[in-house]
């Protein structure tokens, strides 16, 4: 029996998954995870380190790390990737100046060899804003479909209003156990 295996079987029983939440600083990382948590989420100020949520979603406990995503706090996203089951990406749909920065970060945190095999959800929060892009136009610009070593979804979504955050949690969940929860 190989340590892949053990391993899984060990995640089976708890039925657990890690799922890493991250973004640029300001794309409502902690709003999504305090909006599916059923918080307020009138006063949210920027996250300077992580917030660690346990959420129950379909029979499974889901470690939710929200990780700061300020410039300064980016080099210390590699301390949070071990065991990783899933990776939510939340992009700011209205923040048209700064996609090509957050390609960029997305693009270098999947050669991570800790996240490799994760599911990615990308959230392109904030839709109801005006003049936000679409996740259609967001899709094209940070270049999911150049993404093979990971299943991914992007979902148009708002923080706000909590418009398919579940939708998005539901799909994120489901891929995981597929992958991970499987019989032997």
């Amino acid at each position: 029996m190989g340590l892949l295996t053990i391993l899984k079987k060990m995640k089976q029983k708890e039925k657990e998954m890690r799922i890493l939440m991250l973004g640029l600083d300001n794309a409502g990382k902690t709003t999504i995870l305090k909006r599916f948590n059923g918080e307020d989420i009138s006063t949210i100020s920027p996250t300077l380190g992580f917030n660690i949520k346990t959420l129950e979603h379909k029979g499974y406990n889901l470690n939710v790390w929200d990780v700061g995503g300020q410039k300064s706090l980016r080099s210390y996203w590699r301390n949070y990737y071990e065991c990783t089951d899933g990776l939510v990406w939340v992009v700011d749909s209205g923040d048209k100046r700064r996609l090509e920065a957050c390609s960029n970060e997305l693009h270098a945190l999947l050669k991570e060899e800790r996240l490799q095999g994760a599911t990615l959800l990308v959230f392109a929060n904030k839709q109801d804003l005006p003049g936000s892009l679409t996740s259609e136009e967001i899709k094209d610009v940070i270049d999911l479909d150049s993404i093979k070593g990971h299943h991914w979804k992007i979902l148009p979504c708002s923080a706000v209003t909590g418009n398919n955050l579940l939708v998005g949690i539901d799909w994120l969940v489901g891929d995981i156990a597929a992958r991970i929860f499987t019989s032997d």
